[in-house]
């Protein structure tokens, strides 16, 4: 039986194992989201939530602290370019986020073995992504989520009246009485102004 025993042990040594989420959570500091399988996804969140954790400027005060938690962070993650990255853009983005860095979406099955398949990613990273989509247009109007019909009665307000178009000049006039006129008519009238 394996009661009370909380690391998933995924099917690996532990040198394998500890390996692998190294490269796992390098991998999601540098990118800011990964795919993975969920088992592999929620082991990776418990690895790498502390190390985001240790990471924040308001644990690393002193030079000290700053330099001892810079180590433990080493001692994991085997990667100084990640460590930097960690420390200096990730731990900027998540200082008033007091925990829950990571955000789980699952992606349904993969298609060669089955494997339920995750989405993990930095939360505070979203807009990373979305910047280049443009906003969905609503197609169904609200009655309650839309504008007020304040607004949508100052708008119709503000719109311009055209006013009628004064009379035509005098040539055009001519031109589409003429252009009306069967053709006959309208010689006996050039010739009477001859």
């Amino acid at each position: 039986m394996r009661h009370g025993k909380k690391v998933n042990h995924l099917g690996r040594k532990a040198a394998h194992r500890k390996a692998m989420l190294a490269n796992m959570a390098c991998s999601l500091i540098e990118h800011k989201r990964i795919n993975t399988t969920v088992a592999k996804a929620k082991a990776l969140k418990q690895f790498v939530e502390p190390l985001i954790t240790k990471s924040k400027a308001e644990n690393n005060q002193s030079a000290e602290k700053g330099t001892h938690n810079r180590r433990i962070v080493f001692k994991n993650l085997r990667d100084k370019y990640a460590v930097n990255e960690l420390f200096s853009v990730v731990s900027e983005k998540v200082a008033d986020r007091p925990g829950g860095y990571t955000r789980i979406i699952k992606l349904g099955n993969r298609l060669g073995d089955n494997a339920d398949m995750a989405m993990i990613e930095l939360v505070d990273f979203n807009e990373l992504y979305n910047a280049g989509k443009p906003k969905k247009k609503s197609t169904r109007r609200s009655r309650r989520g839309g504008k007020s019909s304040n607004e949508e009665a100052s708008k119709v307000e503000e719109v311009e009246v055209k006013e009628p178009v004064a009379e035509e000049a005098p040539e055009v006039a001519s031109k589409q009485e003429a252009e009306t006129q069967p053709e006959n008519e309208v010689k006996k009238e050039d010739d009477s102004k001859e």
